[in-house]
């Protein structure tokens, strides 16, 4: 049974025994010898050490009851019944599985954020979150989420960077509904959030790319239709991210993904995938690294298993900001991760490979016309900090099947793609998308801008977001309007990185500061010259530097104007600012 059909079915997941009494899979009551065991008297709760006591109140409610099994008593019960009838542990924790947050309540400032209890910033509404693997969207899925959105969400979606679409403003009176539209196109929100495998990300242009090493879609579809839904891993220690891509151009940041297999070409064996692990960023940043094996394609959903099973297992499971699996790897190192993998889990070697090539100019988000290998074309847009709306994907879809063929993919820079453009329909597919505000030749601000969700939605969140990343561009549209280099704008409203400011070439974390007359406003730690691929790097924190959200266009233009100025030839924005004084950056 596929994964669609477990999300229709929520019987299924009822049947399921409680993961208090389900034997890891592949780990005995006590560590058999020559396994990696915790230090005496350092419990980590990891349940390979033989001790499933929980050890924390998330840990607890998973042992009470799997996540998956909420699906049920939504439909039968909370749908009915209405908000009230939703009990705590479902609410903040088990329906989370099925993709469902409580969003927040308007008019709480971010300054009350750490200090409300959760049940006084959860508004009666929630936010929805569509899986889409690999972001590949027909026009019959598109015409569903648009319809789900302006019917039961006030029309709103935004493209993340996980390759999802966010709806707001659900009631859980109209899941039920929701449901039924989508699994109907082969759409779920099954594990969309939750201490489970989250969406997969997979190169938007897997399959069509001319230069593409191998298309990895065989191997996510088989990921995803195995096991996404499986109560086998539905109770991982904290949130797995995965992300598989052919592309050279490095386009689904494998830097900070849980697992991410990169197309890579064996001397002997050919096209396959490198393997890297435990990369994350969040308030502990840590970059994945690779195991140094080699796996063909027909590989990969064996040998992810594996390693999501010595997350499972091996996880630190006891403190929730240590149960990444980044934490495990930074322990344990790439060696005797490989090692363990190897010997416990697959029962064989694996092949040692190449690293990925340098991905030199190419650009991650393949924004732009670009030439399919079957001879028609692909367009590439950005909407502002991924935010659209349902009419907006309505006429997406009409566009796309009209000039095209219909199909569209979501990036990981939250962008989008229309695949399949015969050349004669180019001029005019990129004129209908310009009209409804998708420009495939955007200025290098509202390319490279990227945005989490904010306060406008996020019980997390410190200051807004969204709207400030429009307002940023707009303005640095207007005030350096040649600007002529790639630049990357990513703006966060806590420190959790969900825009991934630690990696961007200006990132931006949400704070509350005081201004020149000592009140409290909006602002922003400043990060800058981070980036990833070849150069992987954290970007530079400076002495105490802040901006304020009302003088932030100021900075940035500030900061752009001198980097023009002072760039050596070639010189990225990164670079120069990894190397200049600190008086230059402010």
């Amino acid at each position: 049974m596929d994964s669609y059909a477990r999300g229709k079915n929520p019987a299924q997941t009822d049947n399921v025994s409680s993961t208090s009494t389900r034997a890891p899979l592949t780990s005995p009551a006590a560590p058999a010898a020559g396994r990696p065991q915790r230090q005496a008297g350092k419990a980590t709760g990891a349940w390979a050490d033989g001790d499933r006591t929980p050890l924390n109140h998330n840990e607890a409610i998973k042992a009470e009851d799997d996540g998956l099994n909420v699906r049920r008593r939504i439909i039968e019960t909370y749908s009915r019944e209405g908000f009230d009838s939703i009990i705590d542990d479902d609410l903040r924790g088990r329906m989370r599985w099925w993709g469902l947050y409580t969003q927040r309540k308007p008019g709480i400032d971010g300054g009350r954020t750490a200090t409300l209890d959760p049940s006084e910033l959860d508004d009666e509404y929630f936010m929805l979150r569509i899986r889409s693997d690999g972001g590949a969207l027909s026009g019959e899925q598109l015409r569903t989420i648009a319809g789900i959105s302006t019917e039961f969400a006030r029309g709103t979606a935004d493209v993340t960077d996980r390759q999802n679409i966010q709806l707001h403003w659900i009631r859980i009176q109209d899941v039920p509904e929701i449901w039924d539209r989508l699994e109907a196109v082969r759409l779920m929100t099954t594990e969309a959030c939750g201490d489970t495998p989250r969406v997969i990300l997979g190169s938007p242009v897997a399959g069509v790319a001319a230069d593409e090493i191998i298309d990895g879609t065989p191997a996510l579809e088989a990921i995803r239709d195995r096991y996404i839904g499986d109560p086998e891993f539905s109770n991982l220690p904290r949130k797995f991210k995965t992300a598989i891509s052919g592309s050279p151009s490095l386009d689904v940041t494998h830097e900070a993904n849980d697992i991410s297999f990169v197309g890579v070409v064996h001397p002997e064996h050919g096209p396959g995938f490198d393997v890297w692990v435990g990369g994350g960023l969040s308030t502990n940043p840590i970059f994945a690294q690779r195991l140094g094996a080699w796996v063909p394609l027909e590989e990969v959903p064996e040998v992810w298993k594996g390693v999501v099973s010595i997350f499972r297992d091996h996880g630190y499971r006891r403190l929730r900001n240590k149960a990444r699996l980044k934490f495990l790897m930074a322990q344990w190192g790439p060696e005797k991760f490989r090692e363990v993998l190897e010997r416990d889990y697959l029962g064989r070697t694996l092949l040692d490979g190449p690293p990925p090539a340098d991905p030199g100019d190419l650009r991650r988000d393949h924004v732009g016309v670009h030439r399919q290998k079957d001879g028609r074309h692909w367009v590439g847009v950005a909407p502002v900090a991924g935010r659209i709306s349902g009419d907006t994907l309505v006429r997406l879809a009409d566009i796309a099947t009209t000039h095209g063929s219909g199909r569209v993919r979501l990036t990981a820079q939250q962008k989008l793609l229309v695949l399949d453009v015969p050349a004669d329909e180019v001029a005019p597919l990129t004129a209908a998308l310009e009209e409804i505000g998708l420009t495939s030749s955007p200025s290098e601000f509202r390319r490279g801008v990227l945005a989490c969700t904010g306060i406008e939605f996020c019980k997390l969140a410190l200051v807004e977001t969204k709207a400030r990343a429009r307002t940023v561009v707009e303005e640095l549209e207007k005030r350096l309007p040649g600007f002529d280099a790639p630049f990357t704008l990513h703006v966060n409203g806590c420190p959790n990185s969900c825009a991934r400011f630690q990696v961007a070439d200006v990132g931006l974390k949400g704070l509350i500061m005081q201004d020149d007359d000592g009140q409290d406003v909006e602002g922003f730690q400043v990060h800058l010259g981070g980036s990833i691929g070849a150069d992987a790097q954290l970007a530079r924190k400076t002495r105490q530097l802040r901006v304020t959200a009302d003088a932030l266009p100021d900075y940035v233009e500030r900061l752009g104007a001198r980097y023009l100025d002072q760039r050596e030839d070639g010189e990225r924005f990164a670079t120069w600012a990894r190397r200049v004084d600190e008086d230059e950056l402010r």
